[in-house]
């Protein structure tokens, strides 16, 4: 185990008296400054070194919500017990960043709240007060929203609804301005500004999709950085997208603000690791923007579970099962595992990278003992994700779905309030932290088992231990019905067992025998052959669980130019016997315009069967399925799907090629 101490804020204190910081700085005073010490240690924590750590790294956390939080009465405790203010335990742990969204108007008529912790400027300058005190700067995040943006909804604000494109620039140039005006005025150390949140080809109501789209998206980007400049010369202008693991969508979005000269100095990624990619494909799409266009790069939000129960009377997000990527554990040691690779990432293996904020990392419970006392809670201080008065601005989302927090179990605090032994991770990935390494938590089992044979369980299972690291140890399973799962038909079991004292879980799925090979493509190309009958950009496997049907990858095609898209997918089938037999492939995908879509059954060279499908939107999957093929043995027999697409940008997913016999 080793211990970190470091002063901070002394050199900023020495140029203060000096006078020679200006900007947004000149409101951070010397007595509003302290000095800081950041003192970490664990007995419990595993924590590998992040070489090459800059001293000047960004180690960021959204709090957003902690003002409407401590309205119910919610109260945050060190690692001791001790109560304490939120943002010293903050930066008692290494964080020197926090990260606060900004709403225009996020209150209905009557003055009631929306939620989401009611994130307006005075919520700002709250919070960027109480982390200016303890030596931290702050990141502003202009959604331009009077609610919650991301890259499935970007709405206009109620004030901002039927204005011109140069009319809402102007509006947005002068609202950016005054509330940074504010946040100075109040002597908050403002670092970075972003504009947008998640501005994935959207922003503030303007679309790329309609007439005019980056240009008009890239003017209301560049009024509100000329407001930056103005009032906060000194501070980084960050420009933020989410999903990374779509290659091209970066290089689409740099491009464009390169074309139309948007005024900023950081490309910013979401990264959540359940949805969005590996690592590697991360560093190099940041890099690729770095190098590419000199700006810097980071990572504005990530997160993970450290547990999969609920805390608040209102579902999370991420638990057990779903289609997600379980990287790590949940557990303590698995979200600092995760938060200790992204930060390595970003540092080591990106060219430009500053830093990483992670997401709302003290979003907890309410505070109530019920369902019913958290929702007045919710209702009364916005402390949930949303609230019923939201409906008057989001109707169709928030309006519906309102509620409780959805990432409680993702917090770096217990819902108590008493910070989290992987709340150190920030201050221990300088010298790392190496404790006895031992096992931490038994990895997920997937087993996939033909009906007509026979049900074998593995005897060991992965151990994962501190350091991520597994390890093959022996399991009991409990209380397992093998007769019911041959008898119930295709379906889905889970199991539970015993390994190291710690429950191990294995999910069992029952299936028909598949005579095609490599039917849902985890083994890549294996077995099959694609012919591309016009060029377009993507054709072949991705490795992605969320858009896959079975396993994690999938055959995905994805075409920029109209009218591009065409192609055949086929596997020619061996050693089938004579007698009748159902084929099916799956499919999804969107913007495919006008299509010919269908699957097909050749025989010596012919198709004698074929089914149409369609494409509609994402994860809404459609299977085309040709019943009681006639076969004689001795035939040549290949299986198939023809794609043609006239749309541009059209793009899809195939997955789960069946091919079974039909019992007489």
């Amino acid at each position: 185990m080793k211990k970190i101490r470091c002063i901070v804020g002394v050199v900023f204190l020495c140029l203060c008296a000096l006078g020679v910081l200006w900007g947004c700085n000149k409101g951070a005073t010397e007595g509003q400054k302290e000095k800081y010490v950041v003192d970490v240690s664990s007995d419990s924590l595993f924590v590998k070194k992040v070489e090459n750590l800059p001293d000047d790294f960004i180690m960021g956390m959204d709090a957003s919500c902690v003002p409407a939080i401590e309205k119910g009465g919610v109260k945050y405790y060190d690692h001791d017990g001790t109560q304490k203010d939120v943002y010293e335990i903050l930066r008692n742990n290494g964080i020197n960043y926090i990260r606060v969204r900004v709403w225009n108007d996020p209150f209905d008529s009557s003055g009631k709240g929306y939620g989401g912790g009611n994130c307006d400027i005075e919520n700002a300058v709250e919070i960027g007060k109480r982390a200016t005190k303890y030596g931290m700067k702050l990141l502003v995040n202009f959604h331009y929203s009077d609610f919650w943006a991301d890259p499935g909804k970007q709405m206009v604000p109620k004030a901002w609804r039927g204005m011109s494109i140069d009319e809402k620039s102007e509006a947005l140039y002068q609202y950016t301005k005054e509330c940074l005006e504010k946040l100075v005025n109040a002597g908050v150390d403002v670092g970075m500004v972003q504009i947008g949140n998640e501005t994935n080809g959207a922003m503030c109501g303007e679309s790329s999709a309609a007439i005019g789209g980056w240009s008009k998206i890239t003017q209301l980007m560049s009024s509100g950085s000329k407001a930056v400049r103005e009032v906060c010369p000194e501070a980084l202008v960050a420009i933020h997208f989410a999903n990374p693991e779509k290659v091209t969508n970066y290089e689409s979005y740099s491009k464009n603000l390169d074309y139309y000269q948007v005024d900023y100095d950081v490309f910013a990624s979401s990264y959540y690791p359940y949805w969005h990619g590996t690592l590697d494909n991360l560093a190099k799409v940041l890099s690729d923007v770095a190098e590419g266009y000199n700006k810097k790069v980071m990572v504005a939000e990530t997160s993970y579970a450290f547990t999969a129960e609920d805390s608040d009377f209102f579902g999370n997000t991420i638990g057990e099962g779903g289609t997600f990527v379980k990287d790590y554990p949940f557990t303590v040691q698995g979200q600092a595992n995760l938060v200790r690779d992204v930060i390595d990432t970003v540092a080591n293996k990106t060219t430009g990278g500053i830093g990483v904020f992670y997401w709302e990392g003290t979003w907890i419970s309410a505070g109530g003992g019920s369902y019913e006392e958290n929702l007045g809670l919710w209702e009364s201080n916005g402390s949930g994700w949303a609230s019923s008065y939201s409906k008057s601005y989001d109707p169709d989302d928030a309006g519906k779905w309102y509620g409780g927090c959805a990432v409680d179990n993702q917090a770096f605090f217990d819902k108590e309030g008493k910070a989290l032994e992987s709340l150190k991770v920030f201050g221990l990935v300088r010298e790392g932290n190496i404790v006895e390494n031992k096992a931490d938590a038994i990895e997920d089992t997937e087993l996939i088992i033909d009906l007509n044979g026979e049900i074998i369980l593995p005897e060991l299972v992965n151990a994962v231990l501190l350091d991520n690291s597994k390890e093959a140890i022996f399991v009991e399973w409990q209380d397992v019905d093998v007769n019911a799962m041959k008898q119930g038909g295709a379906a889905k079991y889970n199991i539970t067992g015993i390994a190291g004292g710690m429950t191990a879980h294995c999910t069992i799925s029952m299936v028909e025998y598949n005579f095609l090979k490599n039917w849902s493509f985890e083994e890549g190309t294996d077995g099959w052959t694609a012919k591309a009958v016009r060029t377009f950009d993507e054709l072949g496997i991705e490795d992605k669980v969320t858009d896959s049907m079975t396993g994690t990858k999938h055959y995905h095609f994805w075409g920029a130019a109209a009218e591009s898209v065409e192609f055949t997918l086929e596997q020619n089938v061996k050693d089938l016997k004579t007698g009748k037999y159902n084929y099916s492939i799956s499919i999804m995908g969107g913007d495919g315009g006008e299509t010919d879509i269908y699957a097909y059954v050749k025989i010596n060279g012919e198709i004698v069967y074929k089914e149409s499908t369609v494409i509609t939107v994402y994860d809404e999957w459609h299977t085309a399925e040709i019943k009681n093929i006639e076969y004689t043995e001795g035939d040549d027999v290949a299986v198939g799907i023809y794609v043609k697409c006239k749309g541009a940008n059209a793009w899809g997913k195939i997955d789960d090629a069946l091919l079974n016999s039909v019992k007489e």
